[in-house]
């Protein structure tokens, strides 16, 4: 089942998307383009469509603080809660 996933190599899929954008949003060129596509890899058009989709999604990335907590211990949070006090007392 994950060969049919990858049918499509992402390369040509990148190809498809730049002809595509290059079109007005409503010509029937892009219908022509995605059902040629279908065509050539023995796929539906829907399929075609649905790589597409895959293919643009945004993907999660690691946070700059991957791996470290997000509670501070209790010696960070007292030196920041006297900085904030300090601060409080001067304004």
């Amino acid at each position: 089942m994950s060969s049919r996933r990858s049918a499509i190599p992402s390369d040509s899929l990148l190809q498809l998307r730049q002809r595509l954008d290059r079109l007005p949003p409503k010509s029937p060129e892009r219908a022509n383009q995605i059902a040629a596509t279908a065509q050539l890899y023995g796929i539906s058009v829907t399929t075609v469509y649905r790589a597409l989709h895959l293919v643009l999604k945004p993907r999660t990335a690691h946070r700059s603080d991957h791996g470290q907590p997000r509670i501070l211990p209790p010696s960070e949070l007292e030196h920041y809660c006297e900085l904030i006090a300090a601060l409080k007392l001067r304004t």
